[in-house]
């Protein structure tokens, strides 16, 4: 049978496919190679997983439950199930990710931890981590994204973090990108960058996906529990860069049985010149040291992106998930702006959870999906909405 470890995995280059890589400045190098070289090895050494597996249970709260949502189970005539991310500590799943590498960060000697952030989770589960460990924390965040998301920003602030923003280009997640590697670059020997997407150069596309592959290591677990059966017939989340996705695919990705839907942001339409829908819009290129999909012009100056969601407002996608558009693994679909906010409010009428923006766009493809009455179909609510209150008040007046 078709098995993750060869087609789906990445391979000792660092490729998904066609994708991935590490495309990185000269002095950047020993750094990442150091990476390269160690991840797995302490990734999986069973000190690390101990520590690891304690603090993912008494500190962010693990497992997350799966939330049978009748009311909307009801409306769309298939059984809908949703992955409470929203619930870890810090609101996002995020704190997957940062948890584990901050362990590996203090393995590999570094004082110093820098980040990038859009809507701010990923921000504030890298404060808080670096809190805890005691370790200095710089969070580089686009200007517009600091305006949006200013409930993140004062966490941010109030864990200990430096908030520095990025006043170039679109002044988003892209940007505040193009930042930490800048600040990565000067400070290449007392630093760890902690990416926090499945985007980069290798390892930190496969590493980020690991540590997130919590998420679908529990939903087979908990829907076998509660169904009989470890498989759902679908699969369902948002896509930027794509971390929750990753983590919510990873354990599906050699059942093939299970459909996999990911959802990005069209903004104000996908042909509107206002949109981060990437697959329809992109083509093969370089940004951020890997080799992926993502909108630029024809003479390869990487388009800016739109989003009313801070989280899916990035200009490409992770290589795995090129990979999976390109290989038709993983079904592609998009919801505009517009869209987003009104799944939302309707989420939140109908099962009482207020989720972010981004994972809104994932619970709006429900309308445009023909199910049979017995799938079961899973839903990674990757986050909760109070970042998105001031998006979501606006809406209402």
């Amino acid at each position: 049978m078709t098995t993750i470890e060869n087609v789906f995995s990445v391979d000792q280059h660092g490729y998904y496919g066609d994708f991935g890589g590490a495309f990185i400045p000269e002095m950047l190098y020993p750094n990442v190679k150091v990476l390269q070289e160690q991840y797995l090895k302490i990734m999986y050494d069973p000190a690390f997983q101990k520590a690891l597996q304690q603090l993912l249970t008494d500190y962010v709260g693990r497992p997350t439950p799966l939330f049978l949502a009748e009311r909307l189970s009801e409306k769309h005539g298939v059984t809908i199930y949703l992955k409470r991310e929203d619930l870890c500590h810090t609101g996002a799943h995020k704190i997957n990710n940062t948890v584990g590498q901050i362990l590996l960060a203090e393995r590999l000697g570094k004082k110093r931890i820098i980040a990038e952030t859009g809507a701010g989770q990923h921000g504030v589960a890298t404060a808080t981590v670096c809190a805890l460990k005691g370790l200095e924390c710089i969070v580089y965040m686009g200007e517009k994204d600091i305006e949006r998301q200013a409930p993140n920003v004062a966490r941010m602030q109030m864990l200990g973090a430096t908030v520095i923003p990025a006043t170039s280009g679109s002044k988003t997640l892209k940007d505040a990108t193009n930042e930490a590697i800048r600040d990565w670059i000067n400070n290449p020997v007392d630093t760890h960058y902690i990416i926090g997407s499945v985007v980069g150069p290798h390892p930190y596309p496969d590493m980020v996906a690991r540590f997130q592959s919590i998420i679908s290591q529990e939903i087979k677990k908990q829907l076998l529990q509660k169904t009989g059966s470890e498989l759902p017939t679908h699969v369902i989340a948002c896509v930027g860069g794509g971390s929750n996705a990753a983590g919510a695919f990873y354990h599906f990705l050699d059942d093939l049985s299970v459909q996999l839907i990911a959802v990005e942001a069209a903004g104000c339409g996908i042909n509107s010149g206002m949109s981060a829908a990437t697959t329809q819009l992109g083509k093969p290129g370089i940004l951020h040291g890997s080799k992926s999909i993502l909108m630029q012009t024809d003479d390869g100056q990487v388009v800016e992106p739109h989003s009313i969601s801070a989280g899916l407002d990035y200009p490409g996608i992770g290589p795995l998930h090129a990979h999976l558009f390109k290989t038709g693994r993983a079904t592609f679909m998009s919801a505009t702006d517009d869209e987003a906010l009104q799944a939302a409010f309707e989420i939140s009428k109908t099962e009482g959870i207020i989720p972010a923006l981004e994972t809104a766009h994932a619970f709006h493809v429900l309308n445009n999906m023909a199910f049979k009455k017995d799938d079961v179909v899973v839903i990674c609510l990757s986050g909760r909405g109070d970042k998105d209150l001031s998006t979501y008040m606006k809406y209402l007046g």
